[in-house]
């Protein structure tokens, strides 16, 4: 079996055992421009089991997300070159699935709901309790399984379709 998204959610160990989501380590994209909180985050994420990917502001978010497919994405907002906001809604576009967690100190309930019905799935106040970090991993890994199970259903659909459809166009 292979990865059926795209982001890793599927696949088999080198044993050939099917790997469930809820035991494969998460793949987590944490941008910030503050390489401290940047530090901090990856010691708490790792501690919870997660694989951390790094990017200083939005613009390299936006590239670690397209090369590395990361499973769910925690960003600032305020950011140089290109802001958390703007690069939610690039990442948004070419990963429409991947779960996103808005971290900031700049949070105004304007930016909340703005976030939010951008596709933000959460929106986490600095400075940050490990509790909201664990409660935010908990939440990217039920969005992407979520995702996984909508991905195997319509890869089920498509095979009926496919199986009914072959019959179809065949001439008596």
């Amino acid at each position: 079996m292979n990865d059926t998204d795209g982001r890793g959610l599927g696949g088999q160990v080198s044993n050939g055992t099917p790997v469930k989501p809820e035991d494969k380590k998460l793949r987590l994209l944490i941008t910030d421009d503050s390489k401290l909180l940047r530090k901090k985050l990856r010691e708490e994420l790792e501690g919870l089991g997660c694989e951390v990917i790094e990017a200083s502001n939005g613009k390299e978010a936006i590239m670690r997300d397209l090369e590395q497919e990361p499973d769910g994405v925690i960003l600032d907002i305020v950011m140089p070159e290109v802001g958390g906001i703007e690069a939610l809604q690039v990442i948004r576009e070419v990963s429409p699935t991947v779960p996103i967690v808005m971290l900031s100190s700049a949070g105004t309930p304007q930016k909340l709901m703005q976030t939010l019905k951008m596709g933000a799935i959460d929106f986490i106040q600095k400075p940050y309790t490990k509790e909201q970090i664990a409660r935010a991993v908990a939440a990217i890994r039920k969005a992407r399984e979520k995702n996984l199970k909508k991905a195997a259903r319509a890869a089920e659909k498509v095979s009926e379709i496919g199986e009914g459809g072959s019959s179809h166009n065949e001439e008596p």
